[in-house]
C-alpha cells in the first residue's frame, strides 16, 4: 500500500506474543483469568464502597473511582486480545485501533491522576487532620475527579488526533497485543516529528506531573510522620498510606519498565511481556492490596454478603 490517505488502511495485524500453537491455549487461559479476577477483584471494591455508608469518605470515593478506572483500562485491551488469541484472527480495524488507542490513553492518563489526587487526600488527612473534613469536602473531591476525567480525555483526545494525521505503507505489523501509539509512530510512512514532540509533551505533562505532585505529598507525609513522638503514632500514620504507596510503587515501576524495554532493547518481545504488568498485572493486584490489610473493606464486604464471619480468601485477611 503506498503512502496516502489514512481512509484506505483496512486494518492492521496484532502480532501479540507471537506464540506457537501449543502455547495458544495456556495464554488464552492465563490472559481470561487474570482479566476475571481483576473485573471481580475491582467490582467488589467498588460494591462495598457503595453498600456501607461508613465508607463515603474522601479516600473510599477515591479508591471506588480508581476500581472502576482499573476494570475499564483492562477491558479496553484484554477482550480485543483473548478474541484474536481463540480465533487466530489478529487483525484489527483502523478505526479500532484508533478507538482503542483513544481509550486506552484516556484510562491510563485517568488512573495516574487519580493516584495523585489520593496522595493529596493522605497528605491532607496527615499534615491537617483538624481541617481534613473542610478540604476535602464532597464538592472538593467530586471536583478533582471531574478534574482528572477532563484532563486525561483531552490528552487521549489530542494524542488520537495526532495519528490521524499519520499516513502509512504497506507494514500494518503491530508487534504487540493492543495498538500503542509508539508502534503506530514507527509505521506512519510521513514525517513522525510533531507526533513524537506531541507525545513527549504529553507524556512529561501526565506523566511527571502527578508523579512529582505525588513525590510532593509524600515529602511532607515522612516530614509530619517523623514530628510524631510515639512510635505507635508513627505506625498508625504510616499504615493508612502503606496500600497507596504500594500501588504507587507498582503502577510507576512497570509503566517505567515498558519505556525502558522499548527505548533500551528495541525488543518487541520484551516490551509487551512488560507492558502486561501495566495493563493487567497492576489492576488486578491494586484490590489485594487495597484489601487484604483492611479492616473497614472487610466489614463493609461481610455486611454486603450478610456473613457474619469471614473466612480467610483473596480479599480478606484475619
Amino acid at each position: 500500500m503506498e503512502p496516502g490517505n489514512n481512509t484506505q488502511i483496512p486494518e492492521f495485524l496484532l502480532l501479540g506474543f507471537s506464540e506457537g500453537p501449543e502455547l495458544r491455549p495456556l495464554i488464552f487461559g492465563l490472559f481470561l483469568s487474570m482479566y476475571l479476577i481483576t473485573v471481580f477483584g475491582n467490582l467488589l471494591i467498588i460494591l462495598a464502597v457503595s453498600s456501607d455508608p461508613h465508607l463515603y469518605t474522601p479516600m473510599y470515593f477515591f479508591l471506588s473511582n480508581l476500581s472502576f478506572v482499573d476494570i475499564c483500562l483492562t477491558s479496553t485491551i484484554i477482550p480485543k486480545m483473548l478474541q484474536s488469541t481463540q480465533t487466530q484472527r489478529k487483525v484489527i480495524t483502523y478505526e479500532g485501533c484508533i478507538v482503542q488507542v483513544y481509550f486506552y490513553l484516556f484510562f491510563a492518563g485517568l488512573d495516574d491522576l487519580l493516584l495523585n489526587v489520593m496522595a493529596y487526600d493522605r497528605y491532607v488527612a496527615i499534615c491537617h487532620p483538624l481541617h481534613y473534613t473542610v478540604i476535602m469536602s464532597p464538592w472538593f473531591c467530586g471536583l478533582l475527579v471531574l478534574l482528572s476525567w477532563v484532563l486525561s480525555s483531552m490528552h487521549s483526545l489530542l494524542q488520537s488526533l495526532m495519528i490521524l494525521r499519520l499516513s502509512f505503507c504497506s507494514d500494518l505489523e503491530i508487534h504487540h497485543f493492543f495498538c500503542e501509539t509508539t508502534w503506530l509512530i514507527q509505521l506512519a510512512c510521513s514525517d513522525p516529528f510533531l507526533n513524537n514532540m506531541v507525545m513527549s509533551f504529553g507524556s512529561v505533562i501526565l506523566g511527571g506531573g502527578p508523579l512529582a505532585g505525588i513525590l510532593y505529598s509524600y515529602s511532607k507525609i515522612v516530614s509530619s510522620i517523623c514530628g510524631i513522638s510515639s512510635a505507635q503514632g508513627q505506625c498508625k500514620a504510616f499504615s493508612t498510606c502503606a496500600s497507596h504507596l504500594s500501588v504507587v510503587s507498582l503502577f510507576y515501576c512497570s509503566a517505567l519498565g515498558v519505556y525502558l524495554s522499548f527505548t533500551a532493547t528495541h525488543s518487541s518481545h520484551t516490551s509487551a511481556i512488560v507492558s502486561v504488568m501495566y495493563t493487567v498485572v497492576t489492576p488486578m493486584l491494586n484490590p489485594f492490596i487495597y484489601s487484604l490489610r483492611n479492616k473497614d473493606i472487610n466489614r463493609a464486604l461481610k455486611r454486603f454478603f450478610g456473613m457474619e464471619t469471614f473466612r480467610k480468601g483473596p480479599f480478606t485477611l484475619s
